[in-house]
């Protein structure tokens, strides 16, 4: 034991021999871990390289390594490297057999990288002329689409006929597909299931999902025939069941009849959006879509009413794996739908259909040049941990970093890709990857393993005499221990020599990670930066704060993580001095007894008071009465006498600010009384420049002036009211003086007693007047009365 303490006390005073390049770290004790470590890492397995222990140094640079002496036949220094199994040359010209033509290269190689480091490569593509075309007609046959279906009857021949101009082999298929049958995408009466378009009235044909109407064939007048003989059909919501079409398309090889050399065209029609995911839940259909072929011996789609709508994500796989390229031919309320489906699609192209499909054929036309026209590589396979950097080489040699796709490329040209490999973790199984152009079977075959481990683990010695005679096995140069023994030559024992010592009560490695615990005690690691210590290795002395680049601000020293300043300094950083003598002003006094002095220099606590010592103070005294001047002028000014009030601020250094932006806590609040007896309020604060501004200027307690109209208006109105009242009041008085008189007067008369007799003056009529002819004019008209009765 007195050995081991004199050999660990010597490790110790030596400890700074041990700083070791940017390869070495404290947990790198093996060879792998030394690989993992970086790609320019080495291990040298030479038995008692560095020191007794032989633990520290032995992961380094290649070039240290072999500095420090380690022989060059036992370091470990894997290389990446590209092994190219096979790279047959583009074809150069058109082939009869398509099975020959090769499109990419190389074909096959296999890459082996250790994690961190990068390897290029290069992959040219080259379109060939004369490829075989396998296009295969999809059409929504709801009866929206039945002027279209007219259209198209004589397609085959006149898409036959163009198509020729483009290739010598040209095959064309036709397939349909309108809905899922189910509610509530349809109505389930007998009837309408039988006749859908009843209600219009019209004979069509009961709904479906999809239908292979024609398989591949090179016979278009066949497929003109198949064509005529179609009818529509109908549902009654607005998207269609075309993903379902589109995926069976896809994946149903052999029943479609796609050929393995051959570009794949698939051209969809229909004048509405599609269902896609989970919509089919709708109808009770909660069954993933599953991806595989589902057509039945009358090649229909036998599936449609029982597994979901294909998810976005499915149909790019399937068009990807199936090396399916989709046109959309869409009328233009459904473009923009559909170009958004094609930014997710590889491959996918969007033409504008007309109404009745009247440019379908100029559309497929357009569609194809556009994607031959384009190189655009796809990559499959697990990707997750592997770094794939394009860089696309198009035409006339110009670089496009960060693309894998090239455009306006001619038939026959040759295009390349510069792709950076590169992995960020070590994984101890290899993968397989493929990159190829989208739309073509040809592919490069990319085979990856990581170097992650070193070839003298192979060699390791089991139980080796070197390790404490057998406790361990010499691996690398350096003993693995076995179970329950610790130490560079596995000579202490964890139970007997408390391994626990070296860790701390809430630490889970020994020795704060930063140490190897050698028999109960820690022996720190050098490090370039300066001293790791403690019992547990836990202090250093680099790990403090810095200010200016300056560690505790070269006023201290860094004590365990933390700052002991030097005499004369304090503060967290060791940058603030206790010196006074920079802030005593002129007068002697301590920042002018306007502040405080903070870390040597004044922190001036007066409003408005400023300068080294808070000397300067263009608000001390009385500086409300020495600016009323310019705050009075303010306030009876008008905007054309503005500049009057200016010049009478400028008299008192101060301006008048209207801005609201200010802090009222470094401002001073004046109040005072002017001659119209008014309490004018203002702020007075010093800007940057030191100059005064007065903020806020407000009036209140002002005497009002009387209103005369309204005092006039007020008096004669009262007075009026006053007449009209005294006349009231007069009216009422003469009214009950009367009242008092008749009431005295009839008193007075019942109380006389009144006698009747002849008044002596009065006397009666004398002369008696006759008429008389009164009687003989009466006996005259008697008998004339009776002689008309």
């Amino acid at each position: 034991m007195g050995i081991e303490l004199l050999c660990l006390c010597f490790l110790f005073l030596q400890r700074n021999n041990y700083v070791q390049g940017t390869c070495s770290q404290e947990s790198t004790v093996t060879c792998e871990d030394c690989l993992l470590s970086g790609p320019h890492c080495a291990w040298c397995l030479q038995e008692n390289y560095t020191d007794s222990f032989g633990i520290h140094g032995r992961c380094d640079t290649l070039e240290n390594l072999l500095s420090k002496g380690c022989q060059l036949n036992l370091i470990e220094f894997p290389i990446s490297e590209v092994e190219i199994h096979r790279n047959d040359p583009l074809t150069a010209s058109s082939q009869k057999n398509s099975s020959d033509v090769t499109q990419i290269s190389p074909q096959k190689l296999m890459l082996r990288l250790r994690p961190g480091h990068e390897e290029t490569i290069q992959i040219k593509v080259r379109q060939t002329e004369d490829y075989p075309i396998d296009l295969y007609y999809l059409m929504d046959l709801s009866a929206s689409m039945d002027d279209d279906l007219n259209t198209i009857k004589e397609l085959g021949s006149t898409l036959s006929k163009e198509m020729s101009k483009l290739t010598s082999n040209f095959r064309l298929g036709f397939g349909s597909f309108v809905e899922k049958p189910v509610s509530p995408f349809i109505k389930t009466t007998a009837a309408e299931i039988n006749n859908p378009c009843r209600s219009v009235p019209y004979e069509c044909l009961p709904t479906f999902g999809y239908k292979n109407v024609l398989p591949l064939t090179d016979d278009a007048e066949k497929f003109n025939e198949i064509v005529k003989g179609q009818r529509i059909s109908a549902n009654i919501d607005t998207p269609e069941g075309g993903f379902d079409a589109i995926m069976q398309a896809a994946v149903c090889k052999e029943k479609i009849g796609w050929r393995n050399d051959s570009l794949h065209l698939l051209v969809f029609v229909s004048d509405a959006d599609s269902h896609f995911g989970m919509d089919s839940k709708l109808a009770g259909i909660v069954i993933p879509n599953d991806g595989n072929c589902h057509l039945d011996h009358n090649n229909e789609y036998s599936m449609s009413t029982v597994q979901e709508y294909p998810t976005i994500g499915q149909l790019i796989d399937k068009l990807v794996q199936n090396n399916v390229l989709l046109i959309f031919a869409v009328t233009n309320e459904q473009v923009h739908t559909y170009e958004n489906y094609a930014k997710l699609i590889p491959g996918a192209t969007v033409g504008r259909l007309q109404k009745d499909s009247g440019n379908i054929l100029q559309l497929i036309i357009s569609a194809y040049q556009e994607l031959r026209s384009e190189v655009e590589l796809e990559i499959l396979g697990e990707t997750e941990g592997l770094n794939l950097s394009f860089t696309a080489i198009c035409n006339n040699g110009t670089f496009f970093p960060h693309q894998r796709k090239c455009s306006h490329v001619k038939v026959g040209d040759t295009v390349s890709f510069n792709v950076t490999v590169s992995l960020s973790s070590c994984e101890k199984t290899r993968r397989l990857i493929k990159i190829k152009p989208v739309g073509l079977s040809d592919v490069l075959e990319m085979e990856i393993h990581p170097l992650c481990s070193c070839a003298c683990q192979a060699k390791a010695e089991k139980q080796s005499p070197k390790c404490s005679q057998g406790k361990g096995s010499l691996e690398c140069g350096v003993c693995v221990c076995s179970p329950g023994y610790v130490g560079p030559r596995c000579e202490c024992h964890e139970s007997s020599l408390g391994a626990s010592s070296c860790r701390g009560p809430a630490e889970q490695s020994s020795c704060s990670g930063r140490g190897d615990c050698y028999c109960g005690q820690c022996l720190c690691h050098p490090s370039p930066y300066g001293k790791v210590y403690g019992p547990r290795c836990e202090c250093n002395d680099f790990s403090c704060v810095r200010h200016r680049g300056l560690q505790c601000a070269g006023n201290g020293d860094c004590d365990c993580g933390e700052c002991r300043c030097h005499s004369g300094w304090t503060g967290e950083y060791c940058n603030c001095t206790t010196d006074t003598s920079t802030c005593i002003a002129e007068d002697g006094t301590l920042c002018s007894g306007r502040g405080e002095c903070i870390c040597g220099t004044c922190a001036c606590t007066h409003p408005g008071a400023s300068g080294q010592t808070c000397e300067k103070c263009p608000l001390c005294g009385d500086p409300c009465s020495s600016r009323w001047s310019c705050v009075e002028c303010h306030l009876a000014s008008d905007d054309k006498s503005l500049g009057d009030c200016s010049e009478k601020c400028k008299l008192v250094d101060a301006t008048v600010s209207m801005e609201k932006d200010y802090s009222e806590d470094k401002s001073i609040s004046c109040s005072l009384q002017g001659e119209n007896e008014c309490i004018t309020t203002f702020l007075l604060a010093v800007d940057e420049q030191g100059r005064t501004v007065i903020h806020n200027i407000e009036q209140k307690d002002c005497a009002q002036h009387p209103n005369i109209p309204m005092i006039v208006v007020g008096v004669t109105l009262a007075i009026l009211l006053i007449g009209i009242v005294l006349l009231c009041i007069w009216k009422l008085l003469v009214s009950l003086q009367d009242r008092k008189e008749v009431a005295k007067f009839e008193a007075e008369k019942s109380k006389v007693k009144w006698q009747t007799e002849t008044n002596p003056l009065y006397r009666g009529s004398t002369t008696t007047f006759k008429n008389v002819t009164y009687k003989n004019q009466d006996i005259h008209k008697r008998p004339k009365t009776a002689d008309f009765y």
